[in-house]
């Protein structure tokens, strides 16, 4: 069945519409969607090498605009549906400390976990509600999506080839390393 699936997605990464499909799911991974944008850019980048920098350059825009909505949601509905509960439960202080905390902190946060497996949209969000600079948050949100992204597509256009034989040839393992590698990200966030 993995393989299976491998296969489809490999197909799907080759055809007219991918592009558009990686736009896509970028920019919904940043605000509202679980999938992130790799397990599509990443066999994209194998089928076609050559189209790795601009398969990247969709990611990183995509990604960037979604994180933007991402920022919206956070900021306005914060109030609608956090707010009374934190009034609820007499929070104020605490969410008080937490937009503190977020307002000297929060570059580091964008830029530590918009690089790693955490997904994005906890931090476009987070920002939005603590009213982070958006400003701030856009050049960040560039710098650190961007860097992630570009780094995959050197990676995969430099190493390819050997690549994909050994994702191949080791699916099962690749698709474990993958797992751990979200599962680590959630437990990273916890302890950040």
């Amino acid at each position: 069945m993995l393989r299976r699936l491998y296969d489809r997605v490999l197909a799907l990464a080759a055809s007219r519409l991918a592009p558009v499909w990686l736009a896509v799911i970028s920019f919904a991974e940043s605000s509202v969607f679980p999938i992130p944008p790799d397990a599509l850019l990443i066999p994209m980048c194998l089928a076609r090498p050559d189209r790795a920098w601009r398969l990247a350059l969709i990611c990183t825009i995509s990604s960037v605009l979604g994180g933007a909505l991402g920022y919206f949601i956070g900021y306005a509905l914060f109030e609608v549906l956090a707010e009374p509960v934190i009034r609820l439960y007499h929070y104020e202080a605490a969410f008080a400390r937490f937009r503190e905390t977020y307002a000297e902190w929060g570059l580091w946060v964008i830029l530590i976990k918009g690089a790693t497996p955490i997904p994005y949209k906890i931090v476009t969000i987070a920002s939005g509600a603590a009213n982070f600079d958006f400003g701030v948050f856009m050049a960040a949100s560039i710098a650190t999506r961007g860097a992630r992204f570009f780094l995959v597509a050197w990676l995969l256009r430099r190493y390819g080839e050997p690549m994909r034989g050994f994702i191949e040839r080791r699916l099962t393992l690749v698709t474990t390393l993958a797992v751990l590698g979200v599962v680590g990200g959630f437990a990273l966030l916890k302890l950040l």
